[in-house]
């Protein structure tokens, strides 16, 4: 009998399987690269709002605090979006027949929201809260990136389960004190900008336990190395200075945090403890902030609800 398939038939098999492995290969690798892009993350990109509202202006250049817009950042799941009444609160007074701010009137007039656009969502199964990460050492600039510098806001991170798990895999990189958490222009500790941290010795919110200066306390003001304590209170327990902190410069980083406190108050020495890298720092913050690593999120209902 006749052989049906000639000697060079098995070369043109090895060859097929070979071409097939590389096309699945070549073919995951694409389908991996465009669920990473833009085109999927949405990074970088400026949608169309209904008013093009300049995080730039209002906040580099007009020095206004996120907090008087996003009421709810400390205090709630979510960020929250300003309703109209906070525009009108200035709006009210200069810009009033400006072209761009007619849908500001307009909303005002009819009692109708603003339709903006969110640059950051999420999707529906995904849960995040807000107030426990800023309250826990993440700066807004850590996730939204320098929004003081953007005329237009875009998204500059993915918002992907991979970065989630990057930073609770090494938080230490990006936690700060809690009084930096509205600074822009924050870079971490270094050698040129060390940072010094103290215990204050008080209960309740875990980022309240900590208290942080850029300056000396050695050989700057002496109070500032010295936690006030009311006299009779508790057992003793030293209280930190009481009063709302004021907002750091957002051009420069500059500003302080530290508040007037009781005058009748005890000064109790603290012992601060000098950082001179951001690791260093970090790795400080995690253990005073009780922050959970990534082995500690074992359950999925953490994000997913």
């Amino acid at each position: 009998m006749a052989q049906v398939f000639d000697r060079s038939s098995n070369a043109l098999a090895r060859a097929s399987l070979v071409l097939t492995g590389l096309i699945v290969i070549a073919l995951g690798v694409a389908l991996d690269s465009l669920q990473r892009s833009p085109w999927v993350t949405r990074q970088g990109q400026r949608p169309d709002q209904p008013i093009p509202f300049s995080h730039k202006h209002h906040v580099e250049g007009l020095g206004l605090q996120c907090q008087y817009c996003h009421t709810s950042v400390e205090k709630s799941s979510y960020a929250g979006i300003p309703p109209t009444k906070t525009c009108i609160n200035c709006h009210a007074q200069i810009w009033t027949n400006a072209e761009l701010l007619a849908p500001a009137r307009q909303s005002w007039a009819t009692g109708a929201s603003i339709q903006w656009i969110k640059v950051h969502d999420l999707p529906d199964y995904v849960y995040f809260n807000h107030e426990i990460h800023v309250n826990k050492g993440i700066g807004c600039a850590s996730c939204h990136g320098r929004v003081d510098e953007m005329p237009l806001m875009y998204q500059q991170n993915t918002l992907q389960m991979e970065w989630c798990l990057n930073c609770h895999r090494n938080p230490a990189v990006n936690l700060r004190p809690t009084s930096e958490i509205y600074n822009m222009a924050w870079a971490g500790a270094s050698s040129d900008k060390p940072v010094w941290c103290g215990q204050t010795g008080k209960s309740g919110p875990t980022a309240q336990a900590v208290n942080c200066t850029t300056k000396d306390p050695n050989n700057s003001n002496p109070e500032i190395a010295m936690l006030q304590v009311a006299p009779g209170s508790g057992r003793g327990q030293p209280q930190p200075n009481s009063g709302t902190s004021m907002q750091p410069i957002p051009t420069s980083g500059s500003g302080q945090t530290v508040s007037d406190g009781s005058p009748n108050a005890l000064l109790v020495p603290v012992n601060y403890q000098k950082f001179t890298s951001q690791i260093e720092l970090g790795k400080y913050l995690t253990t005073q902030y009780h922050i959970r690593g990534a082995n500690e999120l074992s359950s999925c209902e953490t994000c997913h609800r």
